[in-house]
């Protein structure tokens, strides 16, 4: 069996070959997502075909193609072919090599070995180079902006350009591509195959970006050509699989005098927002400002994204914890308060080194420690001291904060800047933290993630209920990229029963999101929300309760809504049913009328059974909160059930009057009078 090298040396070796540049080509119209009217699933279930080709092995095969000079001669078909076949076999082969580290893992005369390491710095290359990306490139694309927006005068006075320029151009460059690749595929297939030439569809030239920004064609060439491979020794030490390779910094190749090709779009938007950090880390006076500013991006996104869904009033940044006057504990980068529930975020600018990509273990865990661990220790020494009440004060530019009394439930996110490969894989088998009942194990994502759930997670009580499902099984459900989670979640609500051991999540479930995210950032015709708990359970009867409650903050509304949440959709057309036929049945006779339902074991509102029972009557507000508090503790009672709630409904408008939650008011004197 050929070394992982020896398969290298010979995809190098093809990749050289007179016209290999057409077969690039032709993978990467094959990797196209085209669309009539609309984009939908089906558009992007071609990019999780099993037989396709990632973005990684074709950024693989352009490293190797620029290493040699470019012979542009279009091959016969039968050369194509066999070009064809020869690289999947050996990009087959290749992956074959990396995998087997992890297929010793599942040997049982291995696991019996006393010292067995079963996810050793070889095991983890496979899940870090084939993993999938955590990012949208147009999430690349606009934070970029956001990202250098500190940079700009380095950029402007050492490149000649501004980070919004060199935005606009890259998008342009995307729009152009996109705007021929119809017309230029039409007319190549009506023409003889022996003259098929895909690489037209890759092809541009600064002059038409030029004309499409507005901009100068000169600042149009600095942009493009800091972007550009070098034409002096490209890509020389691009000499093993895990090695530097300058296609993820300089994606667009020189072709001809004023004409460049970029054979994938993601990887322009990727660079866009990577390399200028690395531009600036070559400026030895610049560096140290570079970095600084790339850390205040961090924590100013992860607190405006907070922002947009709790609230600039129940969101702080840059939080001091001290536990007496002048010794400080600790801080906080963002700090969210919202009822009797608490997120604390810390966010890391580190990211996966290029030497632990090659498999070295130490590395890969040092890496982790310094990007992961380090900002869940600081977020539980912080948290633990909130919970046991050590602190002596909070505050933000020395004013003081109020945090809760009694904090039901605590959430630790951990957020890197940047896409970090295989990061929850990661996080589950190194990641060391504290159980307990009000601290829940910490969530571990980039700041895509964070955009993205921020994005379809808009109210407080879906984001909230969300992250608390997902630190309570944190165990349970696993896949490669945290979007596929949030995917499913969207369309089957995350729920996993307590005899479930682990949940195996396929990166494909993750294409309604993706539709869902392009409509709504790339602006494309589809549908902005998947199919799921979003669409079908607001329409209902039961879902426009929830709506009114959703931005609440009071403690017992945040437990009501996470217990509606966690409903399935059956139990939800049920208990919608059963509220629209108790107000007809009101607005009938103008007496009230009630039912209950018992809800199942466990979930993510803990252990144990719970049940709602709702009320639909005319009386008056003492007489209906009296009513509602004795019938919930009887069934309480008669049910055995840890908690119990109660909806009170309007027969004349069959709006929510008020709730009722008996483990946050365990007798009829504690609740609030006027309650809604």
């Amino acid at each position: 069996m050929r070394t992982e090298q020896e398969i290298f040396d010979s995809l190098a070796k093809l990749c050289a070959s007179p016209g290999y540049v057409h077969v690039i080509a032709y993978w990467c119209i094959r990797n196209f997502t085209f669309y009539q009217k609309e984009i939908t699933a089906e558009n992007f279930r071609h990019l999780t075909a099993p037989n396709r080709l990632i973005r990684k092995e074709i950024s693989t095969l352009i490293g190797l193609l620029i290493k040699e000079e470019i012979v542009y001669s279009l091959p016969h078909p039968s050369v194509m072919q066999q070009y064809v076949d020869e690289t999947e076999a050996l990009l087959k082969a290749l992956h074959k090599s990396m995998a087997s580290a992890v297929t010793e893992v599942g040997v049982p005369e291995n696991t019996a070995k006393e010292n067995f390491k079963p996810f050793t710095g070889q095991a983890l290359r496979e899940p870090i180079s084939y993993g999938g990306e955590s990012a949208y490139s147009f999430q690349y694309r606009e934070l970029a902006p956001k990202k250098y927006a500190g940079d700009d005068e380095w950029l402007k006075v050492n490149k000649g350009f501004s980070i919004q320029t060199a935005r606009n151009i890259a998008q342009a460059v995307v729009t152009i591509q996109n705007e021929k690749s119809g017309a230029t595929l039409t007319k190549i297939i009506q023409s003889c195959p022996d003259e098929w030439n895909f690489l037209p569809v890759f092809t541009f030239a600064s002059r038409e970006v030029a004309e499409r920004t507005g901009l100068d064609k000169a600042v149009v060439e600095k942009v493009l050509v800091a972007f550009s491979v070098p034409t002096e020794k490209p890509n020389e030490n691009f000499r093993e699989l895990n090695s530097f390779n300058m296609i993820g910094e300089t994606p667009l190749i020189r072709y001809g005098k004023d004409s460049f090709i970029l054979f994938q779009q993601y990887d322009l938007l990727e660079a866009l927002y990577e390399a200028p950090f690395y531009w600036m880390c070559q400026d030895s006076k610049y560096s140290d400002i570079a970095m600084q500013n790339r850390g205040r991006f961090a924590e100013e996104f992860c607190q405006e994204r907070l922002e947009f869904v709790f609230g600039k009033e129940n969101v702080h940044s840059n939080v001091d914890i001290f536990e007496s006057k002048g010794r400080k504990l600790g801080d906080i980068d963002v700090l969210v308060l919202f009822g009797d529930r608490v997120i604390i975020l810390q966010a890391k600018s580190k990211r996966l080194t290029l030497e632990s990509r090659k498999g070295n273990d130490g590395q890969i865990k040092a890496d982790f420690e310094k990007s992961v661990q380090r900002a869940y220790a600081q977020g539980y020494t912080c948290a633990k001291s909130l919970i046991d009440g050590t602190y002596q004060s909070l505050s933000v530019n020395s004013e003081e904060i109020s945090v809760p009394n009694n904090i039901k439930e605590l959430y630790i996110l951990c957020v890197v800047a940047d896409h970090y490969p295989a990061l929850s894989f990661q996080a589950r088998q190194f990641l060391r933290f504290q159980k307990g009942e009000t601290i829940h194990p910490p969530f571990i994502m980039d700041v895509f993630m964070l955009d993205t759930m921020t994005e379809m997670l808009q109210s407080p009580l879906k984001l909230l209920s969300y992250i608390d499902r997902r630190t309570k099984y944190f165990d349970k459900f696993f896949a490669f990229q945290e979007k596929t989670i949030l995917s499913f979640h969207l369309t089957c609500n995350l729920w996993a029963d307590l005899e479930q051991d682990t949940v195996l999540l396929d990166d494909s479930i993750s294409v309604d999101l993706d539709v869902a995210m392009t409509v709504r950032r790339d602006g494309i015709p589809g549908k902005p929300t998947p199919d799921g708990i979003l669409t079908r359970f607001e329409t209902t009867t039961l879902g426009r309760i929830v709506k009114e409650i959703e931005a609440s903050s009071d403690p017992a509304t945040i437990d009501l809504g996470f217990m509606l949440l966690t409903l399935s959709e059956e139990t939800v057309g049920s208990v919608s049913e059963g509220i629209d036929r108790i107000v007809s049945m009101a607005r009938t006779d103008g007496k009230g009328h009630d039912f209950t339902i018992s809800i199942g074991e466990g979930g993510s509102i803990g252990e144990g059974r719970t049940g709602l029972t709702i009320h639909c009557n005319n009386d008056q507000m003492s007489v209906a909160v009296a009513r509602m508090y004795a019938h919930c503790t009887k069934r309480k009672s008669t049910h055995q059930a840890n908690s119990w709630f109660g909806l009170c409904i309007s027969p004349e408008n069959a709006m929510l009057k008020f709730g009722l939650n008996l483990a946050e008011y365990p007798n009829l004197e504690s609740f609030p009078s006027g309650q809604t």
